[in-house]
């Protein structure tokens, strides 16, 4: 025995299931139908016997390529941008970049003295025990 699941059968359910076929499958199956029919269309007007394929070549060339000049011509647009920001913020970015210069500089005087600390007992004692093994070799 399966367990049966409940259909909604509420006023909002019954709403999207009508909003689902007119905004979406039917759009959708529009869509696919008038492709059909370009493709028809364009397929008989050029094979026929006084059809004329290198215009069709040339239309279709035309197709391919504006999606991309679109796409170069945003992405161009975001570049000139880019550079705009870039330049306006080297004008002010020599000023801060030799501050922080300066101060990465300290930290790495801070830093190097700090390791240094860190590894001078282990260094010793290394230098310690080698002395000791030295001594009784020898």
């Amino acid at each position: 025995m399966k367990a049966q699941l409940p259909h909604p059968e509420h006023y909002s359910y019954q709403l999207h299931r009508k909003q689902r076929n007119v905004q979406i499958i039917l759009p959708v199956v529009i869509s696919v139908l008038v492709m059909i029919g370009v493709v028809v269309l364009i397929s008989l007007a050029t094979f026929n016997s006084n059809g004329d394929v290198s215009r069709w070549a040339a239309i279709s060339t035309i197709w391919i390529i504006i999606p991309i000049l679109l796409t170069g011509l945003i992405l161009l647009i975001i570049l000139i941008g880019i550079i705009y920001l870039m330049a306006r913020a080297l004008e002010a970015l020599p000023h801060y970049t030799g501050l922080a210069q300066d101060y990465v500089y300290l930290a790495q005087g801070y830093i190097t003295r700090a390791a240094d600390m860190a590894v001078k007992p282990v260094i010793a004692l290394g230098s310690f025990i080698e002395k000791i093994k030295a001594f009784l070799k020898g």
